[in-house]
């Protein structure tokens, strides 16, 4: 579309949403007709210059969102959901709130960085197209372990959000946990894995959820056999209540001396902290305690989070 066809657009949809002007005398400003008014509304609300937002009068969410920001520093997206969802709804309603808001954070030229997971996946598959120009979708973490390579997987999941967007996909193509962290080291100094990680340094937005020990939706990583009984039993023994991006936190927000840290693949939350946008998805009860330690940590810069998750993380601190 020709920037004078998109400032039409913005005109169009300024006068009818903001302006109270009907679509007839719309179409005579922009001398055009109504048919042409009603597509350029529709590209507005499919493009994300217009959005409309449904907040029923009992709803909490706006109030809990500002909550969040003032609490954590960081900017809240709390979704309205009914009282009585259940945890598949509220993870269907947060992964569309998602991928309208991950559509509106990547343009030309950026790196969108994805930490694989159930719910990342769920925000996949509400994705719209958004055509770009030179930018990438690099996977965060790496996937592999006794059982399989992972590839089908994620590289579905990277594949999705690299069509959304017309980007380059960058796989990483390691475990998702060493055996061994000096096996960890000596693979970070291959090239072909330098080049990704040197993808991974650029990013500009990343894209993950938190992982619980305990949830009734299960985290991916927990579900697919990634972690052996020991590792969970040492991980429950040191305190552990779940992990960003596979680095496991306590519920302080502290990292640096779980041993199975130092044969994860994913950013720390000192590493996360160097990408300017750091976008968490949550939803469900198990989410809380991660998710709280996930913002002590400094991991975040936007949330999205159900109602229902938002009332216990600001009511039980």
């Amino acid at each position: 579309m020709t920037i004078s066809r998109e400032r039409d657009v913005v005109m169009a949809a300024t006068m009818y949403y903001l302006q109270d002007m009907t679509m007839e005398a719309i179409a005579r400003h922009l001398r055009t007709s109504r048919s042409t008014v009603s597509r350029m509304l529709r590209r507005a609300r499919d493009t994300g210059i217009v959005e409309i937002t449904l907040r029923p009068a009992h709803s909490q969410a706006p109030g809990l969102g500002r909550e969040l920001a003032t609490r954590y520093g960081i900017e809240a997206y709390v979704v309205p959901v009914p009282d009585d969802a259940d945890p598949a709804d509220r993870l269907t309603q947060v992964a569309l709130t998602s991928a309208r808001l991950v559509s509106r954070m990547v343009d030309s030229d950026m790196v969108l960085g994805i930490a694989w997971g159930t719910t990342v996946g769920a925000v996949a598959e509400h994705l719209t197209a958004k055509p770009t120009r030179g930018a990438h979708v690099v996977q965060l973490n790496g996937a592999a372990n006794t059982r399989t390579s992972g590839f089908g997987y994620v590289g579905a999941l990277l594949d999705r959000f690299a069509a959304a967007f017309e980007a380059q996909p960058h796989y990483f193509p390691v475990p998702a946990f060493f055996d061994y962290a000096e096996t960890r080291a000596a693979m970070w100094r291959e090239r072909s894995v330098r080049r990704v990680l040197d993808v991974q340094a650029r990013t500009d937005v990343a894209l993950f959820s938190v992982g619980a020990l305990e949830s009734v939706v299960p985290s991916h990583v927990y579900a697919a056999g990634y972690l052996d009984p020991e590792d969970r039993a040492a991980l429950r023994d040191a305190g552990a209540v779940g992990d960003v991006c596979t680095v496991f936190l306590r519920p302080d927000g502290t990292f640096r001396d779980l041993a199975i840290n130092a044969r994860a693949t994913g950013p720390t939350p000192d590493q996360l902290a160097r990408y300017p946008r750091r976008l968490c998805v949550a939803a469900g009860d198990g989410k809380v305690a991660p998710l709280r330690a996930a913002l002590a940590a400094g991991a975040v810069t936007d949330l999205v989070v159900d109602e229902i998750t938002a009332t216990l993380l600001v009511e039980h601190p």
